[in-house]
Parts: structure tokens; C-alpha cells; sequence
């Protein structure tokens, strides 16, 4: 059984760190790692050109290990739009056609679909939050799955919400998806390295994620997994080192219609990183080592810990089957002034991040039962 694993960070004695979700710490390895890239980039006569592939390729291995999908279907990117812009500019919609995904979706998700709706007639079809009762997770995923009709182009949704953790029915929506001939995307940022994630059963067209925020890695690194349908699509950006034989650099010039292999087409220009690649994969060797599956146990000890803390009071936190247990949202009831809350917050150095109405609580196996009681001390002391 996982302990908690505090020791591995650099965070400040006393600091209840709560807020992975908005952008994790650094294990001290990972902090290493980019720290050997400065000094390996400072004397660049060190790095060869199989230096450039070498890396990404291990770091490609990984990921796919982490989401049970193949080596050649991972991508190296830099953010999450950069993703969805690959799949809008591939998906073209006849007019009167819609993209669903749940209402108040991260922005990422949003943008690249209201300019392709825009330019082809179409229509993001926005799927309403039910009301936070038990059971809004199977809910709201009914809704979608209402949603997507014989006019439906794309399916677009975060594997579970980003501002309260409500967890989706990915396999139900995808297979829905499938029956319309949808394409069928995903962003797994605050999901994937946290929750266990299977890219060969869910079956996306195409999986998007930020490297960090629960994959613990450097910002500006994501990566991005391609299903069969999706590889044929036409590149983003068109790079050297996205073309065959770019290995060779003697005939960089001799230029070439031809991809690198699988989803490498998709790779951003400059992804091989001395510095950030390094990071993600000491980042992503250590979850692989603790095992997702039991990374996501121990969290959900510790948010049914503040569960329990809260008790029957004022503030409420969802049903365990309606939430992840490494995200999840505290409704602040009525007449509860948030400025007080988020002052009371600050004063005992307790770190959430405030979504609407909520709070949302976001623990890692850094987290121990004294975070998440510094928590409930601190909503109850807003009262």
C-alpha cells in the first residue's frame, strides 16, 4: 500500500499543498534531471545528433506504457490546444453538423472547435451541468450521450471535469460517438497519471495531455495519442525532424515527402527538449514505479478523509462514485463570502484553487490526512 511520499518533494515544511490540479510540485528527481539538461546544454559539444531522437523516444515509451497504448502512436507536443488544433483542422463539418462536449469546458477544448463551427456552418452543442445531487456523474453523461446525434462531427470532453473532478462515462460516450461516426477526443490532463487511463480500450481518435499537472512534469510539455483514424490526418507543422531519414544529417537537404513513422508526424518542431524531456520522464518512471491504480487509492483516502472532517456540515463533497478521488469539488453553501474563504485559506497556507462555487481540492501522495484537515479547519473557520 502506498504511503505518503512527501519526502520525494521539495515542498515547505507546514504548507498544505492541495492544488495538483492547477500545477503540480517538482520531485526532487525530476528537479535534478532539468537541472543536469542546463548543465548538459551549457557544453553543447556534448550532444550528437542521435541526442535529438534518443530521448523522445524513450520518453515516447513511457507514455505509452502509461496509457496501455503503442509506442508509435504517441506525439510530442507542447499544449493541449495544439492538440485539438491537429484534430479541428483534420474534421470538417458539412453545415447544420455540431461538436458536443459538457458545458463550462476547459477553454483548450473550446476555442478550436468555435473557429472550425465558424468557418463550416456548425454549431458547438454545449451539454448543460445537471444539479449537484448524487448521481451527477451518470447524469451528465446520459445527457451527452442525448447530445450526440446523426448530425454529430465530434465529441470533445476531459476525461473527468476540470473544475470538480466529475467523472465521465468514457466508454458509454465513446461507443455513441462510434455509432454516429463521430470522432471521439479526449483531454486527459487532469486524469491521466493519476487515475488509470486505457487508450486501447476507450478507443479516442485521439487523446490529448498537459505534462504538468499529474504527470508532475515541466510546463510546455504535453503529449498527444493517436488512434488509426486520426494518424492519416495532415500535420500541424512541418518540421525537419518529423521527415524520414532526419536521423541522417548529412542529407537534411535531400528533401523528402515521406513521415517519420506512426504519430511522430505529428511531433512539434523543437520537441527534443535537453531540458523538459529529461523532466517528463524521471516524472513519469516515478508514477510508473508507484503504479497509477494505487496512486489513485491513496487519494481517494484522503479526500474521503475531509469527507469525513466535514461530517454533516455546511459544506458538501460529492459521492465517491460521482468524482475521481485526486480531484474533486467542496460546494460552499449560500452565504459563505468567498473573499473570507479564500482569506482564511491564505492565512493558514492551505493551497486550493476557488472554481465557481466551489472549491476544488486536488490531493497527491504528497498529501497526508493533516493537509486535508488543515482544510476542513479552514472552510469550517470561514463560516
Amino acid at each position: 500500500m502506498l504511503t505518503c511520499q512527501r519526502a520525494l518533494f521539495s515542498l515547505p515544511e507546514g504548507m498544505h499543498f492541495l492544488n495538483c490540479a492547477m500545477l503540480s510540485p517538482l520531485l526532487k528527481s525530476v528537479e535534478a534531471a532539468g537541472i543536469e539538461g542546463i548543465r548538459r546544454k551549457a557544453v553543447p559539444s556534448r550532444i550528437q545528433a542521435a541526442d535529438f531522437f534518443a530521448g523522445g523516444e524513450e520518453l515516447r515509451s513511457l507514455l505509452a506504457r502509461l496509457i496501455h497504448a503503442e509506442a508509435d502512436q504517441i506525439a510530442l507536443i507542447p499544449s493541449v490546444s495544439y492538440g485539438i488544433a491537429i484534430a479541428a483542422r483534420h474534421v470538417r463539418l458539412k453545415p447544420g453538423q455540431n461538436v458536443v462536449m459538457p458545458a463550462e469546458e476547459f477553454p483548450s477544448n473550446v476555442y478550436g472547435w468555435m473557429e472550425r463551427c465558424k468557418q463550416d456552418g456548425g454549431e458547438v452543442r454545449f451539454v448543460a451541468r445537471p444539479e449537484p445531487t448524487d448521481g451527477i456523474a451518470a447524469e451528465w453523461s446520459g445527457r451527452i450521450i442525448q447530445a450526440i446525434d446523426r448530425h454529430t462531427a465530434a465529441v470533445n470532453l476531459t476525461a473527468v471535469h476540470w473544475t470538480d473532478g466529475t467523472r465521465f462515462d468514457l466508454a458509454a460516450i465513446g461507443r455513441r460517438a462510434r455509432e454516429v461516426g463521430a470522432w471521439f477526443i479526449l483531454d486527459g490532463t487532469q486524469s491521466v497519471g493519476a487515475l488509470p487511463f486505457d487508450f486501447a480500450e476507450l478507443q479516442p481518435d485521439l487523446l490529448v495531455c498537459a505534462g504538468y499537472k499529474w504527470l508532475l512534469g515541466p510546463y510546455q510539455y504535453c503529449f498527444a495519442a493517436f488512434g488509426p483514424r486520426m494518424l492519416q490526418a495532415e500535420p500541424l507543422e512541418h518540421s525537419w525532424i518529423s521527415r524520414e531519414g532526419s536521423e541522417d544529417f548529412t542529407q537534411l537537404t535531400q528533401y523528402r515527402d515521406g513521415y517519420q513513422p506512426g504519430a511522430r508526424r505529428f511531433d512539434a518542431g523543437e520537441h527534443s527538449n535537453f531540458i523538459l524531456v529529461p523532466m517528463l520522464s524521471a516524472a513519469v518512471r516515478q508514477i510508473l514505479a508507484w503504479g497509477v491504480a494505487e496512486i489513485q487509492v491513496y487519494c481517494a483516502r484522503q479526500a474521503q478523509g475531509l469527507a469525513d472532517a466535514l461530517g454533516e456540515g455546511p459544506f458538501r463533497v460529492a459521492a465517491p462514485q460521482d468524482r475521481a478521488g485526486h480531484l474533486f469539488g467542496v460546494r460552499v453553501p449560500p452565504g459563505v463570502a468567498l473573499p473570507k474563504l479564500v482569506e482564511e485559506l491564505k492565512r493558514r497556507d492551505v493551497h486550493v484553487s476557488v472554481r465557481g462555487s466551489a472549491v476544488r481540492v486536488s490531493p497527491h501522495v504528497y498529501n497526508s490526512p493533516e493537509d486535508l484537515q488543515a482544510l476542513a479547519e479552514a472552510l469550517r473557520g470561514a463560516v
